[in-house]
Parts: C-alpha cells; structure tokens; sequence
C-alpha cells in the first residue's frame, strides 16, 4: 500500500483524523485505469477521489493540468474548490485549483486555457466547450486523472452519455489517462463500471455505515384521499424542526415546495428563520440560502432535488421527505443530507402526501433498509448526442471518421453502436439529411481529398459552441419586481401568457401581483394576504419505479399488516372484502357503475406515465369497439376510465399486440412527437436556439421544429432525425417500456371484477386533478342527446 507523505499524516494526526480504509485503498490503486469507489453521503468520497493527486503533486511538481474534476452541478464544484484549498494550504502544498462553468468570467477562461491549473474542477458542458477549441490537445496533453464525482446521477441522462464520449476523446488527448468515478447509491454496480470505463472500471464499495433512522411521521390528522402535498401535517413537521438543528424538508416537485413554505411560514408564529431552494429560484437568493445553510442559520429549508446532490450541508440532523420518493435511490441520497458523516446514522422522516402513498413509504422504507435500491436498465447511446460530439470533434479540427469511429465506440453507452449507425449521424451532421441536403445551411460538414472531413464553414464554430449541451432549457421568463432590476426567479412562459393584470402567484415564498409583461420578463409587485395562484414550473414528475412497485404489491398481500396505521389496514381489508386486491402477476380490472356511466379502473402498477399512456391506447381501443369512452385519469397505480358501454372483455382490450397497432397509430398524430422531435433537433444541432446577441423564444423555436417536423415526415419518412424521436418518445415520454414490462410481468392475464359500488381503492382515483376528456362517439352521443332533451323541454320536436 503507497504510504501516506509525513506532511499528509501530520495534516490527518492535526485534525484528530486518520484516513479510512476506502481512502487508503484509492491511494494504493492510484495507478489502476479505472476505478468505481462506492460510498456512503458523507463518507469522504470526494478526498478518496483527489488523495492519489495531492500525493502525486507533493511528491512530483509539474506544471500543466494533472487532475479534471467533473460534477453534475456547477455549484458542487464551486464548493469543491473551497474545500480543496483547505488541506492544500494548510499542508502546504504548492498546487493550484480553479473551477470552471457558465458562470466564470470570459478573462478567467482564456486564462485557464492558456496557463491551465493543476486540478479543474468543472461541468460536462464545459468540458465539451473546452474539446471543441483547436488547442485542446495542447491544453489536455498532460492530464493524467479524471474525478467524476455522483456519477450515478450523471448516467441516468444524456449528460452522462455526452461525458463518456467527452472522455474518449480525452482518452485520445492524453494516452493512459487514470478514471475514477465516485458515487453513493448504485444498484448495479458492475453495470455502472462498464458503463464508465470500455474494459470495465474496478469496483471499490466502503463500508456503508450504520442504518439510517427512518420511519413515517406520526400525524393528528389522516393524509387526504389524494393531492400531492403535505399541507395537512404542517403542525407536526413544525414541531420536528422546533426539535432538530436543521432540517432540510424535500418535495417532489418546485409547485409542491413553493405551496407547502407558504403555509409553513403562515403557522411559523415564532419567526423561525426558514428557507426555501429550488431550480427556478434566482441564483442570488440560492445562493444566500446555501451560504445561511453552511453557516448553520437556518432551522429548516423547503427544497427539490437540487439539494439532492452536494458538499456538507452545515449541521441539518433531519430529513423530511414530503410525499412518497418514487425511487428508492433517490429516497437514499436525500437520506444521507441528515448527519452527513462517516459512521453517523441520517435520520429521517416520510410524509405520505395520500392514503395510496402511505403503503408507497411503507414500502420504501423496508426497500432502504433491505439496501435494496432501484433504477432503470440503461438503453443505448442516444444517437442526437452522438451527433452533438461529431460537431465539437469538427470545432476542433479535422477528423477521420475511422479513428472517430473507434473514439466513439470506447464509450460505454455507445460499445454496441454498428458503423452503419455512426455513418447515418456522420452523414446527417454533414448534409442535413436526405430532405434537407439542398439547403446550405444544414450544410455542415465535408470531405477532403485526403478523406477528413472537417467544418464546411470555420465561422460556423461561434454558433455551434453557443448551443453545446444536452440540458433541454425549459421556456421561461424570468420575474422581476416593478421598478427593480433583480431577478426573483423564473417562470413557465406559458403560465405567464395566461396572466391578467391582477393575478397573484407565489415565487420563492411571496405572494406577488402580476402587473405586465415586458420583452422576456414578468413585471410583479408584492400582493399580501390574499389566496394566490401557483406557478407552474416545469421541474420533473417522478414516476413510481418498477422495483418499488414490486413491493407495494407484495406489501399488500401479507398477513400482518400492522407496520401501516390502522386507517390503511382497514382500507386494504375493505378492498379485499368488495374486490380483489391487485396481485405482481396479474392486472386487476374493476367495472363498476356510477352516476350513470360504466366505470373500469385498471390497476398496472407501471408509474403514472405509463398509466397515461395506457389510458389514452385503451380508450382508443374502446373507442373502436364502440364503447363510447368519455374520459380516463391516472396515478402511479391505476388507470380509471369512465365511457356509455361497461367493459365486457378487458383481456382483449389489453392484448399486447392490439395495444402496440394503437400505439403507432396514437404516435403518428400526437403532439408528443413534435415536443421529441424539437429536443432532439435542438441537441443534435439541427435547430440552435442560442444566438449571438439573442435567443429564439419557445414560440418561434416550436414553430421552427414543427414545419421541419412536418416537412420530414411527408418528405422524408425513414430521416435519422425521425428516427430519433421515436425511439426518445418511447422511452422518455410516454413511458411505453413501462407498459411492455407491465404486460411480461403479468403475461397479459387479467382479473376482471364487476362491482355493484365504487370500489376502495378505486374511489380516490375520482379526486385525482388531471383528468383527460375523450372527444369520439361516447361525447357525442351524450351530446345528441342532451340537444334532444332541450328541444323537447322547448315543445320542439
């Protein structure tokens, strides 16, 4: 094992610390190609990751980039160079660290560029910015080191499948290049390890600690039958932040945050100092909760998941987690906010935000305790992102598409990927495609006498830098307080274009009065005691996982049901007496009248994409059987649908070919298709939205990408692009994988029960908001008829 240097030990012996065994362990596997460390929050991953440097540095000066740190969140490795410096100065190390992403100053960047540190700390959007310039192997030539910190949060997106293709490029810079990739919750680690490195990365797990202290809050008051919030125990959180140092309160969405601080602030009659943190927040007023939440000002902080992620939070001893976490793995990263130490046990506590969810946290918390966690089986490298990398490689000058080739395929997610594909991408970045080669603008690439291809036009590289990304930038506008330049935070375009003078919403914790709408900002003025409207940001809508789902099922079945309260047991016990109770190989459909429609309430347990999607191909089908549905509305769980004429045969309904011919036919006309179709054109450089000088607003980029849409498929049907945004919608929007694993589990088999009464659990599925009405023959026989009952009441005939 490599020895630590006197001046390391020393430093540690000072501190009344001494290295862990993980720790240590990355320092004797410096040398080793690739290395997966997997530890828990707080258990000092990150000083695991940078030792072997520090060391390596003390021991052997150099000028140059040695190590490139990369993080998800710019702010994480903003954080990451404060605490860097801390063991380097007080060691003495002449080493010299700084951080790089949108936010640093132009004067800064050229001088990165020109006079590198030794350790860059940056984002993987700023590393493709940094690999398309012409200096980049002059710039990358030494490094030795990549640091990828929370990797596991990176490979759940393209921004993950962009950085592996960055670091084969950075493979090619600077031969033998050292990976090491640090992550807290993986379910499949030796997946992840092969997703990070093309021979597979060494696995390295720490000793995961004690247990957390988890467990449901104990409420006065039942959750409701449905909602989303937790606005029924803000009494009792209260007094669990009254009790604790700090406490970090989670939501699932930015509206659900921003709804729950406002009435936590209402009943806060002892002007406890409490903020709120969220994505749509100005980066001023984050990064003053940030700063109060290090400095331990706080007692609690209303946040999503942009706290999920990060450095030591100051003192927080609590987490809550306001509604049912959806993913195990997610619930254990948040966990480990609480108490972030090496051998300290997190506490927390879920807060069911409805009776369904109550089962739901049950489940979760056996689920973390079984260190059991979840996630998704990775798909391919999408090919949009591959496109955006054959542009960066053109930035910084000629390429073979050969050795590209055997770039590309170095990546994990692209290890499968056939040369016929790689040359389809090549050839759309080159021409536009079939349909579009004979515009010059979508002329990018060509090829030389000598084979390389390279940029058609050089100035070309302005527009493409300015557009590098995977991140989809929601449209927004950005809220501004009457007669004041500082920004308040975001919101959705949309959900400001239906604003009137007059109307209230809530942002950052105020009431605030909608006065106008000025260029690309909202102008507002304060608006006290009055009951607002809620803005809409876009934020991300979790669906249940599969795993999870799994054990609500299972949880239902067991004969002691005593860790639910007894308001769920009864519930359970009920269902089973007036139905059945949904079983992991079967799909439990329930047919029932009520206020005089046919109701059927199809229990998938797919998530609630996956169960909007089965509602919109079912009532298509029902439609075509002349069924007359009318509507239908999902959860997590189920899927109720309401329609003239009962459900006699839901088997055939379900047939999973049946199911599929519905699908093509539902895609073709949807305009899901075009909201995948702008994501991708956007990414794969076809359609920028960045500009010098301006930015193309949501208006004028979704019409841009609809007639391109339109264009292509009348023109060109089988253009990579198109293909692209179906194999995207399947997977991301519309959640049908969820539905094909649905219909294996259960090989299609159905229980079908007919009730005379609503049944259990089927009533709250009647208060769920977001129902989608069913225009076809079932709406207009009600309509034909309700004419007819007029003119009759009239004397008409």
């Amino acid at each position: 094992m490599t020895a630590l240097p006197a001046s390391f030990e020393a430093w540690f012996a000072e501190k009344g610390w001494q290295p862990h065994p993980h720790q240590a362990e990355m320092l004797a596997r410096a040398g080793a190609p690739a290395t997966l460390l997997i530890a828990p929050t707080g258990g000092g991953k990150t000083l695991a990751g940078f030792l072997p440097t520090l060391v390596d540095l003390h021991k052997a000066p150099r000028a140059g980039l040695h190590t490139l740190y990369i993080s998800p969140l710019k702010a994480l490795a903003a954080d990451m160079r404060r605490n860097l410096l801390r063991p380097i100065d007080e060691i003495g190390l002449e080493i010299r660290v700084d951080d790089r992403s949108g936010d640093t100053s132009q004067t800064r960047k050229k001088a990165q560029r020109a006079d590198p540190p030794h350790i860059l700390l940056t984002t993987p959007e700023s590393l493709a910015l940094l690999l398309s310039y012409e200096d980049a192997p002059r710039m990358f030539a030494g490094l030795e080191r990549v640091v990828v910190d929370e990797l596991h949060a990176l490979a759940e997106s393209k921004r993950g499948d962009q950085l592996m293709l960055l670091l084969t490029r950075l493979d090619a810079l600077a031969p033998g290049l050292r990976r090491v990739g640090l992550s807290a919750t993986v379910e499949d680690p030796p997946a992840l390890a092969r997703y990070f490195h093309p021979e597979g990365a060494a696995v390295l797990t720490a000793d995961p600690g004690p247990d957390p202290d988890i467990r449901m809050l104990t409420t006065v008051t039942p959750p409701p039958w449905s909602g989303g919030g937790g606005r029924y125990a803000i009494a009792e959180v209260l007094a669990e932040v009254k009790k604790h140092k700090t406490t970090l309160i989670f939501h699932n969405t930015r509206a659900q945050a921003e709804i729950f601080f406002h009435h936590l602030w209402l009943a806060n009659d002892e002007s406890l100092p409490i903020g709120i943190h969220h994505g749509s927040l100005a980066r001023a007023s984050r990064e003053k909760v940030e700063a109060a939440m290090v400095a331990g000002s706080l007692k609690a902080i209303v946040c999503t998941g942009t706290l999920d992620l990060g450095l030591d939070w100051g003192d927080v001893d609590l987490v809550i987690q306001v509604g049912a976490p959806k993913n195990v793995k997610r619930l254990v990263q948040r966990i480990g906010r609480a108490n972030h130490r090496y051998n300290a046990p997190s506490k927390a506590l879920l807060l069911p935000a409805n009776r369904w969810e109550v089962i739901e946290c049950q489940a979760a918390i056996e689920a973390v305790h079984a260190h059991d966690l979840d996630g998704e089986p990775r798909g391919p490298g999408p090919r949009d992102v591959l496109c955006q990398h054959i542009l960066i490689r053109a930035c910084s000058g000629p390429f073979e598409a050969a050795a590209l080739y055997a770039e590309v395929i170095r990546a994990g997610p692209y290890a499968a990927l056939s040369r016929a594909a790689f040359d389809a991408c090549l050839d759309f970045v080159a021409t536009g495609g079939y349909a579009l080669r004979a515009y010059d603008r979508w002329q990018r690439l060509k090829q030389r006498p000598d084979g390389q291809w390279q940029l058609r036009d050089p100035r070309s590289t302005q527009l493409i830098r300015m557009n590098l990304g995977t991140i989809q930038d929601s449209d927004t506008l950005k809220v501004r307080m009457r007669g004041q330049r500082a920004c308040l935070g975001e919101v959705e375009e949309a959900f400001a274009a239906a604003l009137v003078p007059g109307d209230t919403f809530l942002i950052g914790g105020k009431i605030v009065r909608f006065e106008s709408l000025k260029e690309m900002h909202v102008e507002v003025s304060r608006d006290r005691g009055r009951k607002p409207k809620v803005a809409v940001f876009m934020g991300t809508k979790f669906s249940t996982s599969t795993q999870l789902s799994a054990r609500i099922l299972a949880l239902l079945h067991r004969d002691d049901l005593s860790a639910l309260p007894g308001h769920a047991q009864d519930w359970i016990r009920l269902q089973a007496e007036v139905s059945h109770l949904p079983r992991a190989g079967r799909i439990l459909v329930e047919s029932f009248p009520y206020e005089g429609r046919a109701h059927s309430c199809v229990y998938g347990f797919a998530g609630r994409g996956a169960q909007q999607t089965l509602g919109l191909l079912l009532t298509r089908r029902m439609e075509a059987a002349g069924l007359g549905p009318l509507g239908f509305v999902a959860t997590d769980y189920a899927t109720l649908i309401w329609s003239l004429a009962p459900m006699r045969d839901p088997a055939e309904l379900l047939d999973p070919e049946g199911l599929r011919d519905g699908l093509d036919g539902w895609l073709a006309e949807n305009a899901l298709m075009k909201r995948s179709f702008k994501a991708a054109a956007t990414i794969a450089g076809l359609t920028p939205r960045n500009f010098p000088g301006k930015r193309a607003n949501a208006r004028q980029a979704t019409f841009s990408t609809d007639i391109l849409y339109d264009t292509l498929r009348r023109y060109d049907p089988g253009h990579l692009l198109l293909d692209i945004t179906r194999e995207e919608a399947m997977r991301g929007l519309i959640g049908y994988g969820r539905i094909e694993e649905m219909l294996a589990r259960t090989r299609a088999r159905v229980d079908h029960v007919v009730t005379e009464r609503v049944p259990p659990f089927a009533a709250p599925l009647f208060l769920e908001v977001g129902k989608v009405p069913v225009e076809g023959a079932g709406a207009e026989a009600l309509l034909a008829a309700e004419a007819e009952r007029l003119m009759a009441e009239a004397g008409l005939s």
